[in-house]
């Protein structure tokens, strides 16, 4: 059971885990009225029939506004995320729950036998902290600005009421402040986890739009480049082929000389295109190692590159070291959503007189049981172990046992010097 719960919550998303967090955060709290506010006075009332009732009625309120308060409070959050509506409904039973709970710690002070100052002061901790849930919830649906003035509001009738019944401003005006002081606490815990959760989210969906638009300018810039070489051409074969058809109509010989023109036009754009591709196709160490460095900074991804300084490399092999960076770098994008570190690390291993390059990362969640280390299936890779293989090269792939995942290149020192 307990493997099966820390599997559920490996797969979570690490942005889903810090919100998890605070909202549990949030969901304890309530518990605390009935653990150290009416549990105490619980001890305190005697065996009195009426009193024992009064406090019981008040322990079992409290209970229920603790289990009530997950889904209310769940809710509350997502309101003021803007994620749901106003739980309207919750609120209201919470409010009566809270209600009926203060009347019964009220009667509890009044009642014959449980006049005690210790036991009045207990009672009126457990009054103050019966407000806590309701106040939390309230304060997450409505504006700071309503609640402040609800919640003053509150205070004045309630010292007013009191004074009705106990003909005493200093208890009346202790309970308003009791009111005030547990509004304000409950404002200071609820309020402030709404902010910063927001704040989470957005952060998470800033980083999410830095990175498309990271692919996208790279995007852009192969479109201008394509544009640049075959605009021009094709807007003179179009004007050759108008006039060729123009001289072919009049049976005019320089109509063959104009498609001549075309077709060498043409056979220049496309091997300008093929140029322009080749450019884009092939992968240069330094260029890729320096471009994932950047993408994935923009992405919020801690990128170290560590290697063998001023290694002469081949350029089959630059090519395709180039080539794993960037599969690399795009499947650290594409798969691991909480990556947060990558390296990427390139030396020579003098014993077995091969050189090899590592990359890897943490933030890829996996399903239970999957196996330690072992190559993952994909088209990408697949192509680069064909890149490889004529190196005499080899590339593994898989997770390693700090739960990182690490893609291994390795090729022979004869074929990386050339």
């Amino acid at each position: 059971m307990i493997g099966k719960l820390r599997a559920m919550w490996r797969r979570r998303g690490q942005m889903a885990m810090i919100d998890a967090y605070f909202r549990g955060s949030l969901y304890l709290l309530p518990w605390l009225p009935v653990l150290s506010g009416v549990a105490p006075v619980m001890g305190r009332v005697g065996s009195s029939p009426l009193p024992v009732t009064l406090a019981g009625v008040a322990m079992g309120l409290n209970v229920a506004q603790a289990a009530l308060a997950v889904p209310l409070l769940n809710r509350a959050v997502n309101r003021y995320l803007e994620r749901g509506a106003t739980p309207r409904t919750l609120l209201l039973v919470s409010g009566v729950l809270t209600l009926v709970a203060e009347v019964a710690l009220f009667a509890l002070i009044t009642v014959s036998g449980h006049t005690a100052k210790d036991s009045a002061g207990a009672t009126g901790l457990a009054i103050g902290a019966t407000l806590t849930p309701f106040f939390m919830a309230y304060s997450l649906v409505v504006s700071k600005r309503k609640f402040l003035a609800a919640l003053a509001g509150s205070a004045v009738a309630s010292m007013a009421l009191l004074f009705l019944f106990t003909h005493s401003w200093l208890s009346s005006g202790a309970m308003a402040f009791l009111l005030l002081f547990a509004g304000i606490w409950s404002f200071g815990l609820a309020r402030p986890t709404g902010w910063l959760l927001g704040v989470i989210w957005k952060l998470d969906a800033a980083r999410s739009t830095e990175t498309r638009l990271a692919v996208a300018e790279e995007r852009l810039r192969f479109s201008r480049d394509l544009h640049d070489v075959m605009g021009r051409n094709l807007a003179v074969i179009a004007l050759k082929g108008e006039l060729a058809v123009q001289l072919a109509r009049r049976e005019r010989p320089e109509a063959v000389e104009q498609m001549v023109e075309v077709q060498r036009i043409a056979q220049e754009a496309q091997r300008e295109v093929r140029e322009v591709v080749r450019g884009y196709r092939k992968a240069d160490l330094q260029a890729e190692l320096a471009g994932a460095r950047s993408i994935l900074r923009a992405a919020g991804v801690d990128c170290r590159i560590e290697g063998e300084e001023g290694a002469q490399l081949s350029p089959e092999v630059e090519s395709a070291l180039g080539w794993v960076v960037r599969e690399g770098t795009t499947n650290v994008l594409r798969h691991a959503a909480e990556v947060r570190r990558c390296a990427v690390r390139t030396r020579i291993d003098p014993l077995r007189s091969v050189l090899v390059m590592t990359m890897e990362n943490d933030g890829v969640t996996y399903p239970p049981g999957g196996a330690v280390a072992g190559s993952v299936p994909g088209s990408g890779l697949k192509g680069l172990r064909e890149r490889l293989r004529p190196l005499g090269g080899s590339l593994t792939s898989g997770r390693v046992p700090n739960g990182s995942f690490r893609l291994t290149v390795e090729l022979p020192v004869e074929a990386a010097s050339g």
